[in-house]
């Protein structure tokens, strides 16, 4: 941080209950006991009005847990390399993530992260109460996106989109990477019950949320509540991708 050179504005936009867009120039960090070395910032929490929270961690050369984080019995928790190495422990297994590397934790598990490089790493962290289904469950799982393929989103060759997590129903969740060539786009204007957490790993977009266009970039974090009308274009010179998360495979309680 030092003294603005200017005036100061954001492209930051919060509507409670409804959606937000939060730029990484507008993070601050957040002091999580059980986390060092870490610059952790919350960028959405039932406070906004989501169901779950996410963070965005920058973690420094041995930053990392005291101990496994998100632990709590009925909380499930995923991490997310952005980039870096990090060493991570879920249960009694230990995996090191690198670029594009995550592990999703079931209920009570938990999920313990060191860093073990030299440069900083860049993650995501995210949890939600899971939602029982009786004869299911969710397991663990660990994987990297770079050796996941792209599939043709809704019938169209110029958006793509990867499945992070089993689709099967023992999941109340999934996580995805959407991806937009430039020109491509939503095949329609959607508005469903699902709400998403977003984090744009490259490239610009032009996002419509609820009754407006926003342009969107690299590092944005995007939250949608239920029901709020939203679609992107993919603008510029490189791919428009973001990873999202998604409630699913749950009946609505009355």
């Amino acid at each position: 941080m030092s003294y603005p050179v200017d005036l100061l504005s954001s492209r930051a936009v919060v509507k409670p209950n409804l959606w937000a867009v939060i730029p990484k120039d507008g993070l601050v960090n957040n002091v999580i006991p059980g986390i060092n070395g870490c610059r952790v910032s919350i960028v959405a929490s039932p406070k906004m009005g989501a169901g779950f929270v996410q963070y965005v961690v920058q973690a420094t050369p041995s930053g990392g847990t005291e101990s496994k984080w998100a632990a709590e019995e009925g909380v499930e928790s995923f991490l997310f390399c952005i980039s870096g190495t990090l060493s991570v422990t879920v249960g009694d297994e230990n995996k090191q993530l690198t670029d594009g590397g995550y592990v999703f934790a079931p209920t009570g598990e938990g999920i313990a992260f060191h860093n073990d490089g030299e440069q900083e790493a860049n993650l995501l962290l995210y949890k939600q109460r899971y939602i029982p289904l009786a004869g299911h469950a969710a397991t663990t799982v660990w994987g990297n996106v770079n050796a996941i393929k792209y599939k043709i989103y809704d019938e169209m060759d110029n958006v793509f989109i990867k499945d992070l997590l089993p689709t099967d129903i023992g999941f109340d969740m999934n996580m995805h990477i959407l991806a937009f060539q430039p020109g491509g786009c939503h095949p329609i204007v959607e508005t469903h019950v699902q709400e998403h957490g977003a984090y744009v790993l490259s490239g610009e977009g032009m996002y419509y949320m609820e009754d407006r266009w926003l342009g969107i970039k690299k590092d944005d974090f995007m939250w949608f509540g239920p029901y709020v009308p939203q679609c992107a274009y993919g603008v510029g010179r490189e791919l428009f991708a973001y990873i999202y998360s998604k409630d699913c495979n749950r009946d609505v309680a009355l």
